[in-house]
C-alpha cells in the first residue's frame, strides 16, 4: 500500500517505525530536513522536505498513486488543510489529528464536509483509556474487541494467590467463569500459555473476557474490582481536561492540579464540578493539604515523563487503588519497566495503533480482514480481530484439525453477543469474530494464524 504520511513529531515516527515492518510504501513530509534524514535512513522510506499543505510537495510525494494520507504535525489547520488537498486531488483515504476540543466535538461535522477517512485526538484516546482503568483499578492494562463486548484484562498475580506451583490445566476445573489467560509475562520474558504452564509468583497475566465474567473471576481469585470514586488528577493539559469531562460526566470527584493560573482559570470556568487547585503539583505540602492519602487514584499527566514518573513512585503507598502515569518519551523501556509503575499511558502509542487499525483493515485496499489490532506488552505481542467471511475455508473446520503457527492462539470467538472460549471441537460460523492472540507481529488475514493448508 502506498502511505504518505506529513509530520514526523512523536507520532509520525512511532507510525513510521510500525508500518514500515510491513512493508508498505511509506513517503515522509517534514519542513525539518533533519527529521527526514533520520527517519529515511532508519526505515528506508522516502523522504519529502516541504509544507505538506503544498500541492506541488504532495505530488512529489507522488500523491496521484496513494492509498492514505496521514496528517499528524502539530497544527489541527495545517492536518485539516492537507487532507482536503489530498481528497480534492486524488481518491486516497485521509486521516488527519485533531486535538482542540472545540474541533473535536465537530468531529463528525468535519468528517462529513471535508470527507475525511477518520480523525484521531491523540489526547482524548488517552483520556478514555485512563477512564476505562479507573473503572477497573487492580488491571494493569485493558483492551476492548467486537465493539467493546469482550475485553484483554492484563493484570498481576495476587501474592497470597492458591495459584502458584499449578499448571493453567489442573487451575481450569476451578475456574467456573468463561475466561482464557492467553498471555504470561514472567520478569519481561512474554509467552502464549498452553495447558502445562505453572503459574509462579510475580507473573502478569492476560485473560479475555466479557466485563460481567471478569468482575466474578476477579473477585474469586482476591483481586478487588471496586471503581475508583475521587481521582487527582496533576497537570492541566489536553489529556487532563478531557478526562475531567469523562470523569465528571460518571459521577467521579474530581481534583485537579495545575500551576498555570490562567489554564487552572480556563478549567474553572470549564468544570464547575470539579476542584481546582493552583499550585505546584510536585509539593510535598501542597499533596498533603490537597488530601492525596484520602484519593482512590492519582493521574500524573504533566508534560514532563519525569514528573509524571516521580509523582508515581511518590504516590504509591498513600493512594488507595490507582496510580496512572502519562509518558511520551519510551524509548528506554527497560528502565520504565524497572520502576515498576502501576499503569502507564502512551498517548502517541495509542494514537499510532488506531491509525494502524485503520490501515489494516482497509479490506478495499490490501488483502486484509482485521477488524481490530492491539500491540501488547511493549508491541511484543499482537491481539487482533478477524471476521470469518462467507466464503472463508475455515467454516466448519475444528480447530483441532488447524495446524496453527508457533505461538498464535485463538483466544475468543464471539458469536450472537456471546464469548466462546474454543476448545479442538470448535468451529468458526460465517460472520464469527475470531479473537487472535500472537508473538508473530504482522497478520492481516485469518488464512495467516496457519502454517500451510488447513
Amino acid at each position: 500500500m502506498q502511505i504518505i504520511i506529513v509530520g514526523l513529531g512523536k507520532v509520525g515516527r512511532a507510525l513510521v517505525g510500525q508500518l514500515s515492518k510491513e512493508h508498505h510504501n511509506i513517503v515522509v513530509v517534514d519542513m525539518d530536513p533533519e527529521r527526514i534524514r533520520n527517519v529515511s535512513t532508519m526505515y528506508d522510506v522516502m523522504g519529502v522536505v516541504g509544507n505538506g499543505t503544498s500541492y506541488s510537495i504532495l505530488q512529489d510525494a507522488d500523491l496521484e498513486h496513494t492509498d492514505i494520507l496521514i496528517a499528524l504535525t502539530e497544527s489541527d489547520e495545517v492536518n485539516l488543510l492537507c487532507c482536503v488537498i489530498a481528497k480534492r486531488k486524488s481518491q486516497c483515504h485521509t486521516i488527519a489529528r485533531v486535538r482542540n476540543p472545540v474541533y473535536s466535538e465537530e468531529r463528525h461535522f468535519l468528517r462529513s464536509e471535508l470527507q475525511l477517512s477518520m480523525t484521531i485526538n491523540q489526547d482524548l484516546e488517552a483520556a478514555r483509556e485512563v477512564a476505562r482503568l479507573l473503572r477497573f483499578p487492580n488491571a494493569i492494562e485493558i483492551d476492548s474487541f467486537a465493539r467493546d463486548r469482550i475485553d484483554l484484562f492484563r493484570f498481576k498475580m495476587p501474592e497470597d494467590s492458591d495459584w502458584f506451583g499449578r499448571s493453567l490445566m489442573e487451575i481450569a476445573p476451578h475456574v467456573k467463569q468463561n475466561i482464557l489467560v492467553c498471555i504470561a509475562d514472567r520478569g519481561g520474558e512474554i509467552t502464549i500459555p498452553r495447558g502445562d504452564y505453572v503459574v509462579e509468583k510475580g507473573d502478569i497475566l492476560t485473560i479475555i473476557a466479557m466485563p460481567g465474567e471478569a468482575e466474578k473471576f476477579f473477585r474469586a481469585i482476591g483481586v478487588k474490582t471496586n471503581r475508583c470514586n475521587n481521582v487527582m488528577i496533576i497537570g492541566g493539559g489536553r489529556m487532563a481536561y478531557y478526562l475531567t469531562k469523562i470523569l465528571l460526566n460518571t459521577g467521579v470527584d474530581v481534583k485537579l492540579i495545575e500551576r498555570n493560573r490562567k489554564r487552572c482559570e480556563e478549567l474553572d470556568e470549564a468544570f464547575p464540578g470539579a476542584t481546582i487547585t493552583c499550585g505546584d503539583g510536585t509539593d510535598q505540602t501542597l499533596l498533603r493539604e490537597e488530601r492525596l492519602d484520602f484519593m482512590d487514584a492519582m493521574v500524573a499527566c504533566t508534560g514532563i515523563d519525569e514528573i509524571n514518573a516521580i509523582l508515581s513512585k511518590y504516590a504509591q503507598g498513600k493512594v488507595k487503588k490507582k496510580i496512572i502515569t502519562k509518558l511520551n518519551h519510551i524509548e528506554f523501556d527497560e528502565v520504565i519497566e524497572s520502576l515498576e509503575l502501576d499503569s502507564v499511558i502512551e498517548p502517541k502509542y495509542l494514537t499510532a495503533q488506531r491509525i494502524l487499525q485503520y490501515v489494516r483493515a482497509m479490506a478495499e485496499s490490501m488483502d486484509s480482514n482485521v477488524e481490530t489490532l492491539y500491540r501488547l506488552v511493549n508491541n511484543r505481542v499482537e491481539a487482533l480481530e478477524f471476521i470469518i467471511r462467507p466464503k472463508s475455508r475455515f467454516i466448519g473446520v475444528k480447530l483441532a484439525d488447524l495446524k496453527f503457527k508457533p505461538n498464535t492462539i485463538v483466544a475468543g470467538i464471539r458469536r450472537n453477543d456471546n464469548l466462546i472460549i474454543p476448545g479442538g471441537k470448535d468451529s468458526f460460523c460465517e460472520g464469527d469474530a475470531v479473537i487472535v492472540v500472537t508473538t508473530n507481529l504482522g497478520y492481516q488475514d485469518i488464512n495467516d494464524i496457519v502454517r500451510t493448508g488447513l
